[in-house]
This record gives C-alpha cells, structure tokens and sequence, in this order.
C-alpha cells in the first residue's frame, strides 16, 4: 500500500482493487459508520492521499456493515470549543479537497447516511444508492446550520425549492426518492450497491484519464464558484456548536427523549 493510507485507527479501511480502484470503507459497523472526533481528521487525509496517489484513478466510497455514515457519533464526550472550531476547519479543508481531485470519486450508499454521512456521498461525482437507504441532511434536528455540504451541492442537484424542504425539515428520504429528485446518480436493490458502483469504478478507470479528469475539471466549477456559501454556512455551524439548542439535543439523544430547543419554547405572557 506504500506509505499512503497509513492512518491507523483500524476505523477507515483503504484497499486498492484491480485497474487502479481504491475502496475506501468506513469502519464502524457496530455505530452505523458514526465518526468520533479522530475519524475527521482521518478522513480530512484520506482525501488528501487520494489526491497526490499516482496509483489510484479511481475511487469507490462505501460503509462496513448496514450503514454507510451517520454522522458525528453523538455518544462521544461534548468536544471543547477548540476542538470543534478544529474539526470544522478540517471539514473545509475536505470539502475544498474533494472538490479539487481530478480522479473520479463513487459513492456506494449501502445504507443510512446521515449529515456528514450524506455529506460524502453527495460530494461524490456518482452516487449509487441502495432502494430503502434513508438519506437524512439532519443538521437542523440536532440544533446547527446546516454546514458541511448542504448550501453548496443541494441547490444545483435537486433545486432551491426541494433544497429548502429537505434540508429545513431534515424529512428523510429513500434512495429510491432520492433518485427520482435528482439528489444521487442511481439507486438499486441493496446487494447490488457495491458491485455496480465497483463495475462504474472499472468502467472509468479503463477510460481516457485525461479526457475524464478534465471533464470533471470543468463540471466542478459549478461548485468551486459556490464555495462562499459553504464557507458562509460553515462559520454559522461553528456558532451554533455553542448554542443552548446542540447542548439540549446531545442531552435528548443520551436520554432517549424528545428534544425541547430552548429556542423554540414560547415564552409566557407576562402577568397583569
């Protein structure tokens, strides 16, 4: 594997397959693909490999397991300010290197994807998606903007007024549905999530690499001239990382209750 990928926490499987294919699989099947704060970084280099590895033309993105990534895993300890502002910033720099690899990336959405989950797979140049996977943009359920993809990819695949829906309401959708609106590339029976998005990955990878990657180039300009509102996005997630609203959200979801978002609680007449 040379000295790229070497990451070692055992939490993101890289593999190179025949005809210059890397799987890259998110690890964590007994937390749904769920990250914990080391795995951002991780991945922030993973990405970063990929774009200086002459060996890789191809990549195939996927979960171990019956997820393919829900998340930040909320059960972790509450990050210090520090390491959120630290995290987000990782998180633009991938956003801002995925955008940048001229190699062919392929979402394999063998299940949930959720956030930063959905993030990934939606940021991939193809998406594959399972039938009955929920897709779930999620960040306003939990008391953020919506920071890490949303703003810069929604409108230009499904449209502002689907954009607003999903993303304001955090409604789930199937792959199924996902397909339909336009929001992944396709969508099939699950056991065949990762073998078509390996036969698309060998496809490409046997194609003209120049012409491919210049083509990518020039379609990716579309979100490179979009990248202010993400940034925009991404600094109003930092803000509400401190607010009341994500610290009752965490609190709810340990305690397996509905959440009350101080923010939307009225306030009570006041007395005569």
């Amino acid at each position: 594997m040379s000295d790229l990928y070497q990451h070692g926490t055992g939490d993101v499987l890289v593999e190179r397959r025949d005809d210059g294919v890397l799987l890259i699989t998110i690890n964590r099947p007994e937390r749904y693909n769920s990250l914990t704060m080391p795995m951002f970084e991780e991945m922030n280099q993973i990405w970063a490999d990929v774009e200086r590895d002459d060996q890789t033309r191809v990549v195939v993105v996927t979960g171990a397991g019956n997820a393919f990534c829900t998340g930040m895993d909320v059960a972790q300890p509450d990050p210090t300010p520090e390491q959120t502002l630290a995290m987000l910033e990782t998180e633009r720099k991938r956003v801002a290197t995925v955008l940048r690899i001229e190699k062919p990336i392929i979402s394999a959405i063998n299940g949930p994807a959720v956030g930063y989950g959905l993030s990934t797979a939606l940021l991939a140049d193809i998406s594959i998606a399972a039938d009955d996977a929920v897709l779930i943009e999620g960040h306003t359920k939990v008391g953020v903007t919506a920071g890490d993809h949303a703003a810069l990819i929604w409108p230009l695949l499904v449209g502002m007024a689907k954009t607003k829906y999903y993303v304001l309401t955090s409604e789930k959708l199937s792959g199924a549905e996902a397909e339909r609106i336009g929001l992944v590339s396709l969508s099939v029976p699950r056991e065949q999530v990762l073998p078509r998005a390996m036969e698309v990955a060998s496809q490409l990878a046997r194609g003209s690499q120049q012409a491919l990657r210049f083509t990518k180039r020039a379609l990716n300009t579309w979100l490179t001239n979009a990248v202010p509102q993400h940034e925009l996005s991404s600094a109003l997630e930092i803000i509400d990382f401190a607010s009341a609203d994500y610290a009752e959200a965490r609190q709810a979801f340990r305690e397996k209750r509905p959440v009350d978002f101080p923010s939307a609680r009225i306030a009570s007449a006041p007395a005569n």
